[in-house]
């Protein structure tokens, strides 16, 4: 076992295949859940001012990646802009991102394919998700990264698709029905629904980030990221409002809003529940759901990676694997807790939500903390260090940066206040890995040179 530097071996167009199939799963389930509580027409609303937000925040999250590409992404740009304890929070925020996003996708593949085989409980097919999709990671980044494109162009098109068999059945009159929080009128619980669907809103987008987690394994990553990244965020919002637009349009919205499988139970509205398209849409749209469970296994892996690497964690997790070169030890440990995750009911199953529900929310929560230090590393590195070079400066910079942080802020507001028990778990998680960060510092201090970032 050896650890060290991993090795760049990756393409603009494997990169976009990561950004995008990192995200995609989020146009296949999750995001109705925001319908419980805001409606269509408040929903809508809610998700494009998160896409703003999203927008704004990849248009500046390029400069940090390009100018300090390092596996640790976000960890890498809190540490060299607010020290150790400002990569703790970061690099732990993500972590938890990136460990909680899994086991809801898995979730939800048990979902798709317990339409087609009822007698299997869908956690087993969960589990056996992670088996498989941990083995190919450990295999090698690029094998890895190549399926990734491969399922994230299928995955695209059968979205498209889906568009295009339910369009005749659409109807602007069933989208708009009950359409503010289930009233035909805006009114002040329509508002505080928005706010409380803001996970929601951003699970259509979660995880984009993760590209900085393979930027170590990028070929000229000051040229092909960005190209990645803003290709990427585009496509995501064209297929996040034509999905979420045409789902909502082809009968009553409200009998998807509180289950894992929305796509093909609106499908089976227009075509029936014989239909062949129907079961190219369940087989099929398992690509989008894979595709961001096999991309979200790669990050969170690179991302234990680092932190283990850096001291963070034990060195144990930070052994690359002597001939296929990836993170193996790191790629098994997120299994584990992924795992735990869906067999957690009891920890999970409150506040009037689903076990996917809560889980996703957990994994936003680490996001919005991640998004909030990232932003904010930004403006403190344009002033600690001027001259660093930044191949792709942040686009409508100081503006963009600046709607960026304060979208994020106002969402972990919101979340906390609408999550507050969810908070407090996540708070809890926060303080149990600072208590090990603490006692790690002698080890940290003695690795400062593995935590210096490539490029810098």
């Amino acid at each position: 076992m050896q650890t060290g530097q991993l090795k760049p071996t990756l393409n603009a167009w494997h990169l976009w295949g990561l950004a995008v199939g990192l995200v995609i799963s989020g146009e296949y389930f999750g995001w109705s859940y925001g319908w419980n509580s805001a409606g269509t027409l408040g929903f809508l609303i809610t998700a494009l001012v998160v896409a703003v937000m999203y927008t704004t925040f990849i248009f500046s999250f390029t400069e940090l990646t390009t100018a300090i590409p390092h596996a640790g992404g976000p960890f890498a740009y809190a540490s060299r802009a607010f020290g150790p304890t400002g990569g703790f929070i970061a690099g732990f925020a993500t972590l938890i991102e990136f460990l909680f996003a899994p086991p809801a996708i898995a979730m939800a593949i048990g979902a798709y394919l317990q339409v087609q085989f009822p007698a299997v409980h869908p956690k087993a097919m969960a589990i056996g998700a992670y088996l498989v999709f941990m083995t190919l990671n450990i295999l090698g980044v690029r094998t890895a990264a190549t399926f990734e494109l491969i399922v994230t162009v299928l995955a695209i098109l059968e979205l498209l698709v889906f568009m295009g068999v339910v369009a005749p059945g659409f109807s602007m009159a069933n989208f708009v029905a009950h359409g503010w929080a289930g009233q035909d009128t805006f009114t002040a619980a329509t508002a505080a629904g928005m706010f409380a669907a803001i996970p929601f809103a951003i699970w259509f987008f979660l995880a984009i980030e993760g590209v900085a987690m393979a930027a170590e394994e990028a070929k000229d990553p000051k040229r092909t990221i960005p190209i990645a990244y803003i290709a990427g965020i585009l496509t995501l919002v064209v297929l996040a409002v034509g999905v979420m637009v045409f789902a909502g349009g082809v009968g009553d919205w409200r009998k998807f809003a509180n289950i894992n499988d929305p796509l093909p139970q609106a499908m089976k509205v227009v075509v029936g529940e014989n239909s062949t398209w129907l079961h190219m849409l369940v087989w099929i749209g398992l690509f989008g759901l894979v595709a961001s469970f096999h991309g979200i296994i790669l990050g969170y892996s690179r991302q234990i990676f680092a932190l283990s690497r850096a001291a963070y964690l034990p060195s144990y997790f930070a052994a690359i694997h002597p001939r296929f070169g990836t993170p193996h030890r790191a790629v098994l440990a997120g299994g584990v807790v992924g795992v735990a995750a869906i067999f957690s009911d009891e920890l999970f199953s409150f506040g009037g939500q689903t076990l996917t529900a809560n889980i996703v929310t957990m994994s936003v929560f680490g996001a919005i903390v991640m998004y909030i230090m990232s932003m904010a590393s930004l403006f403190a590195l344009r002033r600690k260090e001027p001259n660093l070079d930044r191949p792709f400066p942040a686009i409508g910079y100081p503006v963009f940066p600046a709607i960026a942080l304060g979208l994020a802020v106002v969402c972990l507001a919101a979340m906390v206040y609408y999550n507050f028990m969810l908070s407090l778990v996540f708070a809890g998680l926060m303080a149990l890995a600072y208590v090990v960060f603490m006692r790690g510092g002698q080890v940290r201090r003695e690795a400062a040179a593995a935590v210096s970032p490539a490029g810098g």
